[in-house]
């Protein structure tokens, strides 16, 4: 992320803190550095210890994470001591997880998992609050009670088993998706359970209330949805079209957070807010550009919630209880382990997908903390505890939620003891979804990093020689006209490692880097050489000093300024069947284009604007992107835009000589090579 992404992220940190130091000094006046900022520094000294510990012992950084915020909680060293500020900002840390799930999973995708969602999510749900419920009632303990644990039993940790199956690369596998149905249930659930647990406590509004707020909810998320299709693609254009990283930025933020304030104002959790937030973004072309712009953000706000989780563990009460707490949380997992499963084994889906998903949702969820916080309020107690139920279901939940990696690795092993699937058959946890990362095809293609000038002729010159391709681009236009050509495109920033990654980079038959500006090549192949030291690099030097600069950066080819970078990428990448006459015949049709002699001679403006230009494309992109058509097309010999006529409807051409001040244009019709110059009228 960009130095301003960092800066935004510590910012909003900070007026999260700023917000809880007034509300508790009451606007004193006071010495010295302000309490929030204290706590502040402490939380993000904390959490990069934490990444730092868990990475140099080899753990995931959610278990740094839950053990630093016991350590340095009130049960043990004390030193964070703003409760407030770190619940804030653990809030935002789920609701930015959850947006980023939500981008990744378009409308279509849910529609696909609607039975893993509403049926395995149902049948968990549901079979997990009975089980308990009667277990419960069994030993004697209140009907209110039982069916209160069972409704905080019932959740899992959306934010674990999220992180975890990104970290393993199974989000889009059978068992992401069955995890992922049954998850969303349950954020649904979180509804019904807030509005539940005031009537099991024997307060709240009765059946009638309960009926109108779930149709005041409903009634919000059909407007999100409608939204998702009518209004939040056209406005990401408009945004998008900025070039502006800032103003991307602030919109897919405010479009996050707002939407979130908007399903809570209606009872739905903030969560499914933001999920739904993240829906809204994928129906659009730029999810990819907005995850690795929120990315950084979700991260750091996550480990302020991992954090909380591990703040609110008291030791003392732990090792005064300790055979309370192991045994509830061992009988929580079993429990869930064994309803999980059979949920799973009821939708029809093998062992093979229900024992994983059963380990991975074992422990109890970060939505149990708030609604146990409302039962405790209400008289209610854990498992009929009274007074301790609130400390061992805390401790147990915990305890769980750092053994959940723990817990889902036994799936190997234990699957390992089962026969394996038919010869031929697809393996039951394969991908789902096509191509590499983000749906571009990758593996054994030239992969175009940047789509300007040279990158079009380029890659027009390998389409007409049989190669396969797939582009990277931040340009909206130029996504538009390859897109129009039917050709694999993706609307991201690739300097992002995690883009790269996720793309599987490395995979690729070659990397071309194409952007036109120097600086942003360098940096790109910068982090490309962090993500795929291996893979093949043709990239294209401006001077002698960035040739020099791209070769130590690991660039195995790079053309100079002198050479076409079109043909410089064929001879380095077609087959040796592709003669060199057939190639050239090929760059033939779009030469660079010149001035004759007589032409510059007619204005000043054309001996110092004679060529060679590069045409940007064999469209007008602007009319590309705007969805209609053109009379004729003209190239401007100062930069090689490419325009359409007065003769057409939109006059792209004499739009961009005017606005940019380049007054000499040039036909780019076959057998024309007349030209004009604006401002001294003049052609030949």
């Amino acid at each position: 992320m960009s130095c301003r992404g960092w800066m935004w992220s510590a910012a909003a940190l900070a007026l999260l803190g700023w917000a809880g130091a007034e509300g508790a000094s009451g606007g004193e006046a006071h010495t010295g550095p302000p309490a929030f900022l204290v706590q502040l520094t402490l939380l993000l000294i904390v959490s990069a210890a934490a990444a730092y510990g868990s990475f140099r012992l080899r753990l995931l950084p959610i278990i740094g994470f839950l053990l630093a915020g016991v350590l340095v909680g009130p049960g043990a060293l004390g030193l964070i001591r703003d409760p407030e500020l770190i619940a804030a900002a653990s809030e935002v840390g789920v609701m930015l997880l959850l947006f980023t799930i939500g981008i990744e999973f378009s409308l279509e995708r849910l529609a696909r998992i609607a039975r893993l969602i509403f049926l395995g999510g149902g049948l968990q749900v549901g079979l997990t609050v009975l089980a308990a419920a009667g277990a419960l009632l069994a030993f004697g303990v209140g009907a209110a009670d039982a069916v209160f644990t069972g409704c905080l039993l019932a959740l899992s940790s959306t934010a674990i088993v999220m992180k975890l199956l990104g970290e393993r690369g199974e989000t889009n596998a059978r068992t992401g998706q069955v995890s992922l149905g049954i998850l969303i249930f349950q954020d649904l659930a979180v509804v019904l359970m807030v509005l539940l647990i005031p009537m099991l406590a024997g307060q709240g509004g009765g059946a009638a209330g309960v009926l109108l707020a779930l149709a005041k909810a409903g009634g919000i998320i059909a407007l999100v949805l409608v939204a998702a299709r009518r209004v939040v693609p056209p406005l990401m254009e408009v945004v998008a079209r900025t070039c502006s990283t800032e103003i991307f930025l602030l919109a897919v933020v405010a479009l996050c957070f707002g939407t979130a304030s908007l399903t809570a104002l209606a009872g739905v959790s903030l969560a499914l807010g933001a999920f739904l937030a993240g829906l809204l973004v994928s129906e659009s072309r730029y999810g990819a550009q907005a995850m690795g712009e929120i990315l950084p953000l979700q991260i750091l706000f996550s480990a302020a919630f991992f954090l909380s989780v591990g703040l609110q563990l008291n030791l003392g009460f732990v090792l005064d209880n300790v055979g309370l707490v192991l045994g509830a949380a061992g009988l929580i997992a079993l429990l869930k382990v064994v309803v999980t499963s059979l949920s799973v084994r009821l939708l029809g889906e093998n062992w093979r997908t229900a024992l994983p998903v059963a380990l991975l949702t074992g422990q109890v969820g970060e939505f149990s903390f708030v609604l146990a916080t409302t039962g405790a309020a209400l008289g209610l107690s854990f498992a009929g505890l009274g007074e301790r139920g609130s400390g061992v279901f805390i401790a147990a939940t915990v305890l769980l939620m750092a053994l959940t990696p723990a817990l889902a690795a036994l799936g190997g092993p234990l699957l390992g003891r089962l026969p394996s699937p038919a010869p031929g058959g697809a393996a039951p946890d394969a991908p789902a979804g096509e191509g590499g990362g983000h749906g571009l095809p990758v593996a054994d293609r030239v992969v175009f990093l940047g789509y300007g000038a040279h990158a079009r002729l380029a890659a027009r010159a390998l389409s007409r020689a049989g190669q396969p391709y797939s582009v990277v681009t931040r340009s909206p236009d130029g996504a538009s006209e390859l897109q129009g050509r039917g050709a694999p495109v993706l609307i991201a920033d690739y300097t992002r490692a995690g883009l790269l990654r996720e793309l599987e980079i490395d995979s690729a038959r070659a990397v071309v880097i194409a952007d036109d500006d120097a600086e942003m090549t360098e940096r790109t192949l910068s982090v490309l050489r962090t993500v795929a030291p291996q893979v093949r690099v043709i990239t294209r030097a401006t001077s002698p000093e960035g040739f020099a600069g791209l070769q130590a950066l690991g660039a195995q080819h790079v053309l100079s300024p002198h050479k076409e970078i079109a043909a410089g990428i064929l001879d380095l990448l077609t087959p040796p069947e592709v003669t060199r006459a057939e190639l050239s015949r090929h760059l033939a049709e779009h030469p660079p284009v010149t001035l004759s002699a007589t032409q510059r001679a007619q204005c000043d403006h054309a001996a110092h604007n004679a060529g060679p230009v590069t045409p940007e494309a064999d469209v007008c992109l602007e009319c590309v992107a705007a969805g209609d058509t053109w009379v004729h097309l003209r190239v401007c010999m100062t930069c090689g835009h490419v325009g359409c006529c007065d003769s057409s409807k939109n006059r792209h051409a004499t739009r961009h000589a005017q606005t940019q001040g380049h007054p000499v244009i040039r036909s780019a019709e076959p057998g024309e090579d007349w030209a004009y110059c604006y401002e001294h009228r003049w052609t030949k």
